[in-house]
């Protein structure tokens, strides 16, 4: 009998390990290879290791407890258009969903947070209200697509560097945060295209995507193109240098971004259209790397 539980436990995580290596091949199909190359430096960066470190421990010991304590778990019955457009979302990117928590916090809008075995999902009941059915799975999309590309671990230790400073050793803090806003920076690009490719509508998307920007003051009803018309130019002036310090790129490039990847030859064939004539997923990307660049 014990050899039959062990058996089943081991096929069990071969099982496991399995459908995690598929979500991550399609997570690479249309991720932002500028994100992968700087994800592959971060290794080697002794503050973000050490910080990671930390993360695992405040989260397993402290943090874990106190985001999901005050938290509703989302089922069919609590929070039904939270829990279907979370359904959506993952059956579009092929992504298992992990469990769900409705919160007030006002320092999450939509986040994934946890480690890379296992993540949890917390969406800001206020900011869900704003949004649209299919924005909704857009804003869900973007999360689910941190974890379908390995994000978790460093979206984790970045979102509790930037919020909770004292638990970590103090040298370590800001130089740990610099980097990682550097890698965010580009998977966010990555992310956004998760939750375009959650809806397969360019136009539902980035609502979304500036609604999020905005936080609850977005309001039904507001123009995308009329909120990007009147933001300035994000290359020019001294407020390209203040992005080295965020962990997004400037909407209007996110936007672009977007934009670009949306005329792939990758979205095409994923919504069944004609991918004839359009830039293959390199062209996007070098595109793609000048329009978020900083300098």
């Amino acid at each position: 009998m014990t050899a039959g539980v062990d058996f089943d436990f081991a096929r069990w995580i071969a099982s496991r390990r399995s459908s995690m290596d598929q979500q991550a091949r399609e997570g690479i199909a249309y991720a932002y290879t500028g994100e992968q190359k700087f994800r592959r430096t971060l290794a080697a960066a002794r503050p973000v290791t050490i910080a990671i470190e930390a993360t695992t421990r405040l989260w397993r010991d402290v943090a874990r407890a106190e985001l999901l304590g005050s938290a509703v778990k989302v089922s069919s019955q609590q929070f039904p258009r939270v829990y279907q457009a979370a359904r959506t979302a993952g059956a579009n990117l092929r992504v298992t969903v992990p469990t769900v928590f409705a919160a007030a916090s006002p320092a999450i809008k939509v986040k994934a947070l946890g480690t890379d075995d296992a993540p949890y999902l917390v969406v800001n009941l206020e900011l869900a209200e704003t949004l649209s059915d299919t924005e909704l799975v857009a804003a869900i999309g973007h999360e689910l697509g941190h974890i379908q590309n390995g994000h978790i671990l460093y979206a984790t230790a970045l979102h509790y560097l930037s919020n909770s400073a004292a638990f970590f050793v103090r040298w370590v803090v800001q130089p740990a945060i610099m980097t990682l806003q550097a890698w965010s920076r580009r998977a966010e690009v990555t992310c956004d295209r998760a939750s375009l490719l959650a809806v397969r509508d360019v136009d539902d998307t980035l609502a979304a995507l500036v609604k999020l920007a905005m936080g609850s003051g977005a309001q039904a009803g507001f123009s995308v193109e009329e909120y990007l018309r009147d933001l300035p130019d994000p290359k020019r002036g001294l407020g390209r240098y203040a992005e080295l310090f965020r962990a997004n790129p400037y909407v209007p490039k996110r936007v672009m971004a977007l934009r670009a990847f949306a005329d792939s030859a990758y979205y095409a064939m994923a919504t069944g259209a004609d991918p004839s004539g359009r830039p293959s997923a390199p062209d996007v990307d070098r595109r793609v790397a000048d329009i978020i660049s900083v300098f």
